[in-house]
Protein backbone atom coordinates (compact mmCIF):
# COMPACT_ATOMS: atom_id res chain seq x y z
CA UNK A 1 0.00 0.00 0.00
CA UNK A 2 1.44 3.37 -1.05
CA UNK A 3 1.89 6.23 1.47
CA UNK A 4 -0.93 8.21 -0.19
CA UNK A 5 -3.24 5.22 0.03
CA UNK A 6 -2.48 4.80 3.73
CA UNK A 7 -3.09 8.52 4.23
CA UNK A 8 -6.44 8.28 2.45
CA UNK A 9 -7.58 5.34 4.59
CA UNK A 10 -6.46 7.05 7.80
CA UNK A 11 -8.17 10.34 6.89
CA UNK A 12 -11.36 8.55 5.86
CA UNK A 13 -11.46 6.61 9.12
CA UNK A 14 -10.93 9.83 11.09
CA UNK A 15 -13.82 11.53 9.26
CA UNK A 16 -16.09 8.60 10.12
CA UNK A 17 -14.92 8.78 13.72
CA UNK A 18 -15.79 12.49 13.92
CA UNK A 19 -19.37 11.75 12.87
CA UNK A 20 -19.84 8.89 15.35
CA UNK A 21 -18.23 10.77 18.26
CA UNK A 22 -20.17 13.99 17.58
CA UNK A 23 -23.55 12.25 17.44
CA UNK A 24 -22.80 10.11 20.52
CA UNK A 25 -21.68 13.14 22.52
CA UNK A 26 -24.77 15.17 21.62
CA UNK A 27 -27.11 12.31 22.57
CA UNK A 28 -25.35 11.62 25.87
CA UNK A 29 -25.27 15.30 26.89
CA UNK A 30 -28.95 15.96 26.25
CA UNK A 31 -30.41 14.94 29.68
CA UNK A 32 -27.91 17.17 31.49
CA UNK A 33 -28.19 20.20 29.23
CA UNK A 34 -31.97 19.93 29.01
CA UNK A 35 -32.51 20.13 32.77
CA UNK A 36 -33.34 23.82 32.86
CA UNK A 37 -34.34 23.78 36.53
CA UNK A 38 -30.78 23.01 37.62
CA UNK A 39 -31.63 19.46 38.69
CA UNK A 40 -29.48 16.46 37.83
CA UNK A 41 -31.67 13.69 36.36
CA UNK A 42 -30.79 10.17 37.47
CA UNK A 43 -27.81 8.90 35.51
CA UNK A 44 -27.34 12.21 33.65
CA UNK A 45 -23.93 12.84 35.22
CA UNK A 46 -22.61 9.45 34.11
CA UNK A 47 -24.00 9.96 30.61
CA UNK A 48 -22.45 13.42 30.45
CA UNK A 49 -19.05 12.04 31.44
CA UNK A 50 -19.34 9.41 28.72
CA UNK A 51 -20.35 12.19 26.33
CA UNK A 52 -17.25 14.14 27.35
CA UNK A 53 -15.09 11.12 26.54
CA UNK A 54 -16.77 10.89 23.14
CA UNK A 55 -16.00 14.52 22.49
CA UNK A 56 -12.38 14.08 23.55
CA UNK A 57 -12.23 11.47 20.79
CA UNK A 58 -13.93 14.02 18.52
CA UNK A 59 -11.30 16.65 19.32
CA UNK A 60 -8.48 14.24 18.47
CA UNK A 61 -10.19 13.05 15.29
CA UNK A 62 -10.92 16.59 14.04
CA UNK A 63 -7.31 17.66 14.61
CA UNK A 64 -6.16 14.37 13.11
CA UNK A 65 -7.91 14.97 9.79
CA UNK A 66 -6.00 18.21 9.30
CA UNK A 67 -2.68 16.58 10.18
CA UNK A 68 -3.33 13.46 8.07
CA UNK A 69 -4.36 15.37 4.95
CA UNK A 70 -1.66 18.05 5.12
CA UNK A 71 1.11 16.10 3.28
CA UNK A 72 -1.22 15.48 0.33
CA UNK A 73 -2.92 18.89 0.29
CA UNK A 74 0.34 20.86 0.46
CA UNK A 75 1.29 19.60 -3.02
CA UNK A 76 -1.69 21.51 -4.39
CA UNK A 77 -1.35 24.68 -2.35
CA UNK A 78 0.75 24.89 0.80
CA UNK A 79 -0.93 28.03 2.11
CA UNK A 80 -4.42 26.57 1.83
CA UNK A 81 -3.22 23.26 3.26
CA UNK A 82 -1.81 25.08 6.29
CA UNK A 83 -5.04 27.03 6.59
CA UNK A 84 -7.04 23.81 6.69
CA UNK A 85 -4.74 22.17 9.25
CA UNK A 86 -4.85 25.20 11.56
CA UNK A 87 -8.59 25.60 10.97
CA UNK A 88 -9.17 22.06 12.21
CA UNK A 89 -7.00 22.78 15.26
CA UNK A 90 -9.11 25.85 16.00
CA UNK A 91 -12.29 23.81 15.62
CA UNK A 92 -10.87 21.23 18.06
CA UNK A 93 -9.97 23.94 20.58
CA UNK A 94 -13.51 25.37 20.55
CA UNK A 95 -15.00 21.89 21.03
CA UNK A 96 -12.59 21.29 23.94
CA UNK A 97 -13.85 24.45 25.62
CA UNK A 98 -17.38 23.07 25.35
CA UNK A 99 -16.24 19.83 27.01
CA UNK A 100 -14.82 21.77 29.95
CA UNK A 101 -18.09 23.66 30.39
CA UNK A 102 -20.05 20.39 30.50
CA UNK A 103 -17.67 18.85 33.05
CA UNK A 104 -17.93 22.00 35.18
CA UNK A 105 -21.72 21.78 34.90
CA UNK A 106 -21.69 18.19 36.17
CA UNK A 107 -19.62 19.23 39.19
CA UNK A 108 -21.81 22.25 39.90
CA UNK A 109 -25.07 20.30 39.76
CA UNK A 110 -23.68 17.51 41.92
CA UNK A 111 -22.68 20.08 44.54
CA UNK A 112 -25.96 21.95 44.14
CA UNK A 113 -27.90 18.73 44.73
CA UNK A 114 -26.17 18.35 48.07
CA UNK A 115 -26.36 22.03 49.01
CA UNK A 116 -29.88 22.69 47.73
CA UNK A 117 -29.46 24.95 44.71
CA UNK A 118 -27.11 25.83 41.87
CA UNK A 119 -28.01 29.46 41.34
CA UNK A 120 -27.49 30.90 37.88
CA UNK A 121 -24.00 29.49 37.23
CA UNK A 122 -25.40 26.31 35.67
CA UNK A 123 -27.34 28.33 33.09
CA UNK A 124 -24.14 30.20 32.22
CA UNK A 125 -22.27 26.94 31.66
CA UNK A 126 -25.04 25.60 29.44
CA UNK A 127 -24.84 28.84 27.45
CA UNK A 128 -21.05 28.44 27.09
CA UNK A 129 -21.57 24.92 25.73
CA UNK A 130 -24.26 26.10 23.32
CA UNK A 131 -22.04 28.89 21.98
CA UNK A 132 -19.05 26.61 21.54
CA UNK A 133 -21.29 24.16 19.71
CA UNK A 134 -22.39 26.98 17.42
CA UNK A 135 -18.90 28.35 16.78
CA UNK A 136 -17.06 25.03 16.52
CA UNK A 137 -19.10 22.28 14.83
CA UNK A 138 -21.03 24.88 12.82
CA UNK A 139 -19.11 28.01 11.79
CA UNK A 140 -15.55 26.65 12.03
CA UNK A 141 -16.66 23.35 10.50
CA UNK A 142 -18.37 25.19 7.64
CA UNK A 143 -15.28 27.26 6.83
CA UNK A 144 -13.01 24.22 7.01
CA UNK A 145 -15.40 22.28 4.77
CA UNK A 146 -15.30 24.98 2.09
CA UNK A 147 -11.51 25.11 2.23
CA UNK A 148 -11.05 21.35 1.91
CA UNK A 149 -13.75 20.95 -0.73
CA UNK A 150 -12.20 23.75 -2.81
CA UNK A 151 -8.73 22.20 -2.60
CA UNK A 152 -10.04 18.71 -3.35
CA UNK A 153 -12.05 19.98 -6.33
CA UNK A 154 -9.24 22.10 -7.75
CA UNK A 155 -6.71 19.28 -7.42
CA UNK A 156 -9.20 16.58 -8.53
CA UNK A 157 -8.55 14.54 -5.39
CA UNK A 158 -12.20 13.44 -5.16
CA UNK A 159 -15.06 13.23 -7.67
CA UNK A 160 -16.72 16.54 -8.47
CA UNK A 161 -20.05 15.46 -6.94
CA UNK A 162 -18.44 14.97 -3.52
CA UNK A 163 -16.55 18.27 -3.70
CA UNK A 164 -19.72 20.13 -4.69
CA UNK A 165 -21.49 18.75 -1.60
CA UNK A 166 -18.81 20.37 0.53
CA UNK A 167 -18.91 23.64 -1.40
CA UNK A 168 -22.67 23.82 -0.83
CA UNK A 169 -22.77 22.42 2.69
CA UNK A 170 -20.04 24.62 4.16
CA UNK A 171 -21.66 28.00 3.43
CA UNK A 172 -25.10 26.58 4.28
CA UNK A 173 -24.14 25.47 7.79
CA UNK A 174 -22.38 28.81 8.37
CA UNK A 175 -25.49 30.69 7.27
CA UNK A 176 -27.62 28.51 9.53
CA UNK A 177 -25.32 29.27 12.48
CA UNK A 178 -25.69 33.00 11.83
CA UNK A 179 -29.48 32.57 11.69
CA UNK A 180 -29.40 30.79 15.06
CA UNK A 181 -27.16 33.53 16.45
CA UNK A 182 -29.77 36.16 15.59
CA UNK A 183 -32.69 34.09 16.90
CA UNK A 184 -34.28 32.96 13.64
CA UNK A 185 -34.69 29.43 15.00
CA UNK A 186 -33.30 27.18 17.70
CA UNK A 187 -29.94 25.52 17.38
CA UNK A 188 -31.45 22.05 17.71
CA UNK A 189 -34.40 22.34 15.32
CA UNK A 190 -35.70 20.97 12.04
CA UNK A 191 -34.26 23.92 10.12
CA UNK A 192 -30.87 23.53 11.78
CA UNK A 193 -30.81 19.80 11.09
CA UNK A 194 -31.73 20.29 7.42
CA UNK A 195 -28.97 22.89 7.03
CA UNK A 196 -26.44 20.43 8.46
CA UNK A 197 -27.39 17.54 6.16
CA UNK A 198 -25.15 18.51 3.18
CA UNK A 199 -22.06 18.72 5.41
CA UNK A 200 -22.97 15.41 7.00
CA UNK A 201 -23.35 13.86 3.53
CA UNK A 202 -20.07 15.48 2.41
CA UNK A 203 -18.08 13.98 5.28
CA UNK A 204 -19.63 10.54 4.86
CA UNK A 205 -19.12 10.63 1.09
CA UNK A 206 -15.55 11.85 1.47
CA UNK A 207 -14.77 9.22 4.09
CA UNK A 208 -16.21 6.43 1.95
CA UNK A 209 -14.31 7.58 -1.13
CA UNK A 210 -10.99 7.85 0.71
CA UNK A 211 -11.32 4.46 2.38
CA UNK A 212 -12.54 2.55 -0.67
CA UNK A 213 -10.66 4.20 -3.55
CA UNK A 214 -8.23 6.71 -2.10
CA UNK A 215 -7.35 10.02 -3.71
CA UNK A 216 -8.03 10.81 -7.35
CA UNK A 217 -5.17 11.21 -9.83
CA UNK A 218 -4.73 14.84 -8.84
CA UNK A 219 -3.64 17.80 -10.92
CA UNK A 220 -0.60 20.00 -10.61
CA UNK A 221 0.98 17.97 -7.81
CA UNK A 222 4.65 18.41 -7.06
CA UNK A 223 6.08 14.91 -6.96
CA UNK A 224 8.91 14.01 -4.61
CA UNK A 225 12.17 13.62 -6.47
CA UNK A 226 10.83 15.27 -9.64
Amino acid sequence: MSPDRRTAVAAGALFLLTEVAAVAGAVLYRPLLGAGDGSLPRGADTRALLGALCEVVLVLAVAGTGAALFPVLRRHGEGLALGYAFGRLLESAVIALGIVSVLALVTLRRDAGAAGGAGGADAALVAVHDWTFLLGPNIALGLNTVLLAYLAHRARLVPRSIAVLGLIGGPLICASAVAVMFGAYAQLSVAGSVAALPVFAWELGLAGRLIVKGFGPGRGAVRVGA
